[in-house]
């Protein structure tokens, strides 16, 4: 999902202490969930009331690229675990295109971050540097290559010094595509006896339009071709261009929601078009209002939301929550994780980049705001904190 995470990067070694859960073999069996089995069972306001976005349960758990916490990010194997968690919603899919026009499922176009491709010679002539939305980028990029190309390549953990753990599964998934994450999604909707839910995101269209790969007419075709294309589909579609939410919305009928970076900055089709506006603009009450003419939701990072001093610790909350109300807008923040690089300072515990903080307490403060929902990479702890708050 969100490309603007600049804490991304922690690095250092250290012990994974797990919490909540203890994640273990290759079926992604999960032991210590009777608490998480108990929210599924008492999920928050507005459970089973009407159809699409109002059958999710209030605050909706959103595994963020699957379980990331645990398995590389957006393999099978990460989705099918967010999946056994529990998870709401899985965001299967940052979608990108391929050199021959296929969608596939990676966190960025360049993937020499979270595939094995450097480990690949035939393909070192590809590594390139592009100006990826205006920031150069050096690396292999999916545009490059065919989807048969893709699929000779293999996942790997994306950030491992957070999470050395997930290092252990390097190699073991390929490329989902986009085609194979919906017949997934009906396999899983079957097995399961209840609908799965994917929430894919729509990556630097402005970019790939300009390369003649454009990103929003290819989705509408395969999810009308699947029969998702409808305003209760179990699909919300995202990203953090406006003008492509408006787009890809006058191609199908699904949920849309508009992400938003940083307060000060600026989407990259406003750039590339003049557009003076940024963050602060869309949160106004008058920017909300405009969202609402078009998307049914938005995904504001958390700073938007409980803003960070220069401590990094949080201060008071904004009123992001209540104007977005207001317009008629479900907000879907992004994105809270369980090690310490990525929590408040006051949640913080032990040490090392992969130790695992008070994320409870972190999931209380975001709740209290009134969130309808929020992306985790670790669902277990997110429905554990549902769990707990909605009964206290």
């Amino acid at each position: 999902m969100a490309t603007q995470e600049s804490n991304e990067q922690a690095s250092g070694t250290g012990r994974r202490a797990l919490l909540g859960a203890a994640v273990l073999g290759a079926g992604g069996t999960v032991l210590g969930l009777a608490g998480t089995a108990q929210a599924a069972r008492n999920p928050g306001p507005g459970h089973g009331r009407g159809r699409g976005l109002d059958s999710l349960p209030v605050p909706t758990i959103i595994g963020h690229r699957g379980a990331s916490g645990y398995r590389p990010e957006h393999t099978f194997g990460s989705y099918q675990l967010a999946l056994d968690m529990g998870a709401d919603i899985v965001e299967a899919g940052d979608l990108v295109p391929t050199k021959d026009g296929h969608l596939v499922c990676r966190h960025e176009p360049e993937i020499g971050g979270t595939t094995d491709v450097a480990e690949h010679p035939e393909f070192a002539g590809r590594r390139t540097t592009k100006t990826l939305d205006g920031t150069e980028v050096t690396g292999w990029f999916t545009e490059d290559f065919t989807l048969a190309e893709l699929k000779r390549l293999r996942a790997v953990e994306r950030i491992p010094a957070n999470r050395p753990h997930n290092t252990l599964h390097n190699g073991r998934w390929e490329i989902p595509t986009f085609e194979e994450v919906l017949r997934w999604q009906d396999e899983q909707t079957r097995r399961r006896g209840k609908q799965v839910w994917i929430y894919p995101e729509l990556k630097h269209p402005t970019y790939f339009r300009k390369l003649g790969l454009g990103l929003e007419e290819r989705v509408a075709k395969i999810l009308r071709r699947h029969g998702k294309d409808r305003r209760n589909s179990p699909v919300i579609l995202q990203s953090f261009e406006p003008t492509a939410v408006q787009r890809i919305g006058k191609l199908v009928g699904n949920p849309l929601v508009v992400l938003l970076d940083a307060a000060g900055t600026r989407p990259w089709d406003f750039t590339e078009a003049g557009d003076p506006r940024t963050v602060d603009d869309l949160i106004t009450p008058k920017g909300l209002k405009e969202i609402a003419s078009y998307a049914q939701g938005i995904g504001p990072t958390l700073n938007l939301i409980i803003p960070r001093d220069s401590a990094d610790r949080l201060t008071e909350p904004t009123t992001l929550v209540r104007d977005a109300h207001r317009a008629g807008l479900i907000l879907h923040p992004y994105t809270l994780r369980n090690e310490n690089p990525f929590l408040p300072a006051e949640f913080r515990k032990g040490s090392g980049p992969d130790a695992y903080g008070d994320v409870f307490g972190a999931y209380r403060a975001y709740f209290a705001t009134g969130i309808d929902g929020v992306f985790t990479d670790h669902p277990d702890t997110g429905l554990l904190a549902r769990e707990e708050f909605v009964n206290r």
